[in-house]
């Protein structure tokens, strides 16, 4: 008993390893745009995709709160290459909340 106690410790040990090895890796390959992390934007995406979205998460307005809405106005040439409707992320915005657009972004999307 002694010898598979310890051949199931190692192999636990070894996993534990490789696990924190990822999620290292996926913290490392993250960016920052905007006031947002780009791993934390995939809370969003469910929203922001397909032709009927779900309501946004809290988490995902959490990140819609903190971000730099002006900054994200640049970006809206991209929206269409990801295969994200530039009018569902008006309407997360306002699901969210936010009710302070920047004079920049007014009617960007539109």
């Amino acid at each position: 008993m002694g010898k598979d106690n310890t051949k199931f410790l190692m192999q636990f040990a070894g996993f534990v390893m490789v696990l924190t090895v990822a999620i290292m890796v996926k913290e490392a390959t993250s960016m920052s745009i905007c006031n947002m992390d780009t791993n934390d934007m995939q809370k969003c995406r469910p929203a922001i995709t397909g032709n009927d979205p779900p309501p946004p998460v809290n988490e995902c307005c959490v990140v819609v709160r903190g971000a730099n809405l002006e900054c994200l106005c640049r970006f809206k040439f991209y929206l269409p290459i990801l295969r994200i409707d530039p009018s569902k992320v008006v309407a997360l915005v306002a699901k969210c909340g936010v009710t302070t657009v920047p004079r920049s972004c007014q009617g960007i999307f539109m």
